[in-house]
């Protein structure tokens, strides 16, 4: 089969590999479609595990069953997750999936950017769901980055009527602005330093935008929030001057959720104080929980969340090192779905 090994971002070459042989407990899916996550083109993260096989955003067929599989069978459309929780250790009794040691070691062999995975045992049992009627496999590779967004709003004490300001209007950014409206915002607004973003953001829901590169944030935000700052900032950028701004945006008694990592060298000022006398709640969040997927299934299968107008390119494994570009340069484009 053809897997696209990631060297960096500039070297993604397509290679021969053997189709995996699953086990028992495992499947093995014919992927279909693979978006391409922002995180795949953190060249400090991934250089040094290459080279690999990356892809997790995954949706794809069913064509081989391993011994004592009984939940699916060939022919099965599937959205399936490379990072699963084993839902008995301290941390997931608490509620605390995502730092779950289990979670942070499960993964597909080889990756999503290639024409066949193998699913194992563990991912089988708790990360692997049918996609439903009339959903399609491009609409599946969406579940694992939405329940991702889900699950952040979850943990920073989302409420209905709230107003949500979302710095960084890329796919996560876009997500979070449309699950913010899904479930009941009062207003959104999102910023962003690139016009076409700015666009995206508006046609997906915005009330309004702010550009973050020639307008004063915290004035215009006053402006079309009634006089007030944000009750919700969801930092969706690694940029450590957003991530600075996100504490002069945020209203009293409001909450901040650091959605994105920075570059692992960079350190940010905190106005402590500041934060204190205001009561302002700060909080990050990685992955998914099962149920947060669940959840994204629903809303996607309902339309609640629009992600078929997100895609801006499909293309053949054969072109994927012009996705990476895309991506990593991120001018004109949102989500890059690879179809192997």
């Amino acid at each position: 089969m053809r897997v696209a090994v990631y060297y960096n971002n500039r070297d993604i070459r397509i290679e021969e590999r053997p189709i995996p042989q699953v086990g028992p407990g495992e499947i093995l899916v014919r992927v279909r479609a693979s978006g391409i996550c922002g995180s795949d083109v953190m060249e400090w993260y991934r250089v040094p595990k290459a080279p690999v096989v990356l892809g997790h955003e995954i949706a794809g067929e069913v064509v081989e069953v391993g011994e004592g599989v009984t939940k699916f069978k060939t022919g099965d459309r599937v959205f399936a997750t490379h990072h699963v929780p084993c839902n008995t250790c301290y941390h997931c009794l608490r509620g605390n999936h995502s730092v779950c040691e289990t979670l942070r070691r499960t993964h597909f062999d080889p990756g999503g950017f290639s024409e066949y995975v193998r699913i194992p045992a563990l991912n089988v049992d708790r990360g692997t769901f049918l996609l439903p009627e009339g959903m399609s496999f491009e609409e599946g590779a969406f579940i694992e980055p939405l329940g991702c967004a889900i699950r952040g709003q979850r943990v920073c004490g989302f409420r209905m009527g709230s107003s949500v300001l979302i710095v960084g209007s890329g796919v996560t950014g876009l997500l979070h602005l449309q699950l913010a409206c899904a479930q009941g915002a009062g207003r959104v607004i999102a910023t962003d330093v690139n016009e076409y973003k700015l666009s995206a953001a508006l046609r997906f829901g915005a009330s309004a935008v702010i550009h973050a590169g020639s307008e004063d944030i915290v004035a215009r935000l006053r402006n079309v929030n009634e006089g007030r700052l944000a009750d919700f900032v969801i930092v969706c950028t690694g940029s450590a001057r957003a991530i600075e701004q996100a504490f002069h945006l945020v209203e009293k008694g409001g909450s901040i959720l650091f959605f994105a990592p920075t570059d692992p060298e960079v350190k940010v000022s905190i106005p402590f104080n500041d934060v204190w006398w205001s009561g302002v709640t700060i909080t990050s969040s990685y992955a998914a929980a099962p149920y947060d997927l669940a959840l994204a299934i629903e809303l996607i299968r309902e339309r609640r969340v629009n992600v078929v107008d997100m895609i801006t390119h499909r293309l053949p494994l054969s072109e994927i090192a012009f996705g990476f570009q895309l991506v990593a340069e991120s001018r004109e484009s949102l989500k890059v779905i690879v179809e192997p």
